[in-house]
């Protein structure tokens, strides 16, 4: 089955935020207060409560006094995803046959790692303790519906349909590259971007941590036969938290 995905263009965005309200809407996550902090983006980070944000970048422009970008902030699905390789608990998350990185909160334990593990620092935890990220609105492209931000997006900055379909458009259009169209095995979530990705507020080549890749491969085995399960965990806890320190008085 052709793997799905989302293509934003940020040119086209007039960042109205539709899409964090369809978002909420859809997945019946409640209204947050929120505080005023000199910008029009609001909230200013994504919660455990909102999925999907859109980022108000301000770029200095030849031709206008400022120039702004809007860029929609979310999961971005990777085909190898530096969360499910860390997490230590089956089905926390998991991935669908779309290619939809989605989670368990009933599985999961709380541990955090999944935050260590994500190159875009994505992940939240609600006062549970528990994962909440965009699950790509699963429920709807289970039954041959687009999520709810690509739906209801007025302008076409967010569109939805098959991942090889969306890049072959993009390419008749001038986007020759696509940002996560080869990183990390191919995002979900790919962006046409006009300038570098930098400006836009993403890294160039997002990679996941060594010390998650060693896990994964080394670790992570171990834990499963059980021998060395309590040496594995504390090597990867000293990897990505680091040493334990006293608090001075």
């Amino acid at each position: 089955m052709a793997k799905k995905a989302l293509l934003i263009t940020p040119e086209l965005c007039i960042g109205c935020r539709a899409c964090q309200v369809a978002c909420k809407s859809w997945n019946q996550l409640p209204a947050e207060k929120t505080q005023n902090k000199g910008s029009y983006e609001n909230p200013g980070d994504l919660t455990p409560t909102l999925y999907n944000k859109i980022r108000f970048v301000e770029v200095p422009s030849e031709k206008d006094p400022i120039r702004w970008l809007f860029v929609s902030q979310r999961c971005m699905h990777c085909e190898d995803a530096g969360c499910m390789k860390i997490c230590p608990s089956p089905g926390a998350l998991y991935k669908t046959k779309d290619g939809i990185v989605s989670f368990n909160q009933d599985k999961c334990i709380g541990c955090k790692l999944c935050i260590a593990g994500c190159p875009f620092d994505i992940p939240r935890y609600n006062q549970k303790n528990k994962i909440s990220k965009c699950n790509f609105c699963e429920d709807r492209v289970a039954n041959n519906q687009p999520p709810a931000c690509a739906k209801t997006c007025p302008t076409g900055s967010i569109t939805y349909g098959d991942r090889d379909a969306l890049i072959a458009n993009a390419q008749k259009v001038g986007y020759q590259k696509l940002y996560g169209q080869m990183d990390l095995g191919g995002l979900g979530v790919l962006y046409a971007f006009k300038d570098a990705p930098k400006l836009y507020g993403l890294n160039e080549n997002p990679r996941i941590p060594e010390s998650i890749v060693f896990w994964n491969n080394v670790l992570k085995p171990l834990s499963y036969i059980g021998l060395g399960g309590v040496v594995a965990a504390s090597i990867l806890h000293y990897l990505v938290i680091g040493p334990h320190k006293e608090e001075e008085v």
